[in-house]
């Protein structure tokens, strides 16, 4: 009398589990992307048909009401020198990428300008100015 094995082995493999799996991540990442905002200071940035990449740079935000935000710091016009210096330490070619708000009076991209200008003058150091734009549309 022969005697027979009732446990066999299955070889194969379920991918059901693997697919909720997927679908699960994807749901989490598609709700966590929408809660990033990277610009979260609002403005109207004028247009133009230019483009320039910056490497390692430094955001100057001037909003409609002439207030200045310093990689989204608050800053006011006195101690705007002192606020991009502490963001630039150790870096002697840094980019300031100027994002002002279409409406901005233009003294108030001046007051950037200037304040990097003597920064510069006076730490010996090149840092270059661009004034960030959104793409014109067709």
């Amino acid at each position: 009398m022969a005697i027979q094995m009732q446990n066999k082995i299955n070889t194969e493999f379920s991918m059901s589990s693997m697919a909720d799996m997927v679908f699960l991540l994807l749901i989490f990442f598609m709700l966590t992307s929408t809660l990033v905002n990277p610009n979260a200071i609002k403005l109207m940035l004028p247009e133009s048909s230019g483009r320039t990449i910056a490497k390692q740079s430094t955001f100057v935000y001037v909003d409609s009401a002439m207030r200045y935000y310093v990689n989204e710091k608050p800053a006011s016009e006195q101690n705007l020198k002192q606020m991009i210096s502490k963001s630039l330490i150790g870096v002697t070619d840094g980019v300031i990428v100027i994002r002002a708000d279409r409406n901005v009076q233009m003294q108030s991209v001046v007051n950037v300008i200037e304040a990097v200008n003597q920064m510069n003058a006076l730490l010996k150091t090149h840092h270059k100015i661009i004034l960030s734009t959104k793409p014109k549309l067709p």
